[in-house]
């Protein structure tokens, strides 16, 4: 099976597991796929690995700073058009929008969730997608939680990947996804169930605060620092039920 290149950042940490990896398909004419932070040892091994290529796109899942911190200065240096929903970008990329590449194309799927403006891209001949945080390679979650309306968008994009049907899972963060199925039906299982214990855990405490919430559903060994993304979930997860969910 036909798979990407990957060069991996030194950025690892509790969102990132062992740092964003850039994908790279297509030697001649390729496409480089979520360039990762702005790091200049990670500039510079991405500039070395397209250096033989006549054209290269540089593209975008998402505009977190992981994802696209050198994504403008790659584009400059490759005199490359950098597509995708980045506030830098030369261009927006619509869902379906088609990339070519000499291992062939990637098109752009509107996955909305994790934030509000976020693509995965399909890759037909590999019956491969590129996932951004859409999903991880370890575990069975993602942050969601960014603005209103965001649980429901993430549940929908996991149903619109799941039509895909893709053999193979390239995620931004962690190693690629084989069971595909069974990876996508955790993810959907897992947000379920944190919806059913915030729906519990309102019943429980009304009137409770999501910051007191917090302990209730995510329990005691929660670290610190990611309290915050927690309770910006339950918050998200609120919204959902409030809406009918």
């Amino acid at each position: 099976m036909i798979r990407p290149r990957a060069v991996t950042a030194a950025n690892p940490g509790p969102f990132t597991l062992d740092g964003t990896c850039t994908h790279i398909v297509g030697r001649e004419m390729a496409a480089v796929i979520d360039p990762g932070p702005d790091d200049a040892d990670h500039l510079r091994a991405l500039r070395a690995a397209v250096a033989d290529a006549r054209r290269v796109v540089v593209l975008v899942t998402h505009d977190h700073a992981d994802h696209s911190g050198c994504a403008r200065a790659l584009a400059d240096a490759l005199r490359a058009p950098l597509l995708g929903p980045c506030r830098d970008a030369d261009g927006p990329l619509a869902d379906g929008g088609a990339v070519e590449t000499d291992e062939g194309g990637l098109l752009a799927v509107d996955t909305p969730g994790h934030c509000a403006e976020h693509l995965c891209f399909w890759w037909p001949r590999a019956g491969a997608l590129f996932a951004g945080d859409l999903m991880l390679g370890e575990g069975s979650t993602t942050w969601v939680g960014e603005y209103p309306g965001c649980v429901r968008d993430y549940l929908a994009s996991l149903a619109r990947v799941e039509a895909l049907a893709p053999r193979v899972i390239y995620p931004a963060h962690g190693p690629p996804i084989e069971d595909v199925p069974g990876t996508l039906a955790a993810y959907r299982e897992h947000r379920l169930a944190r919806i059913e214990q915030a729906e519990q855990a309102q019943r429980d405490h009304p009137g409770a605060t999501p910051a007191q919430l917090v302990t209730t559903i995510y329990g005691d060994d929660l670290p610190p620092r990611l309290r915050d993304a927690a309770e910006a979930s339950i918050v998200a997860m609120l919204d959902y039920l409030a809406g009918g969910g």
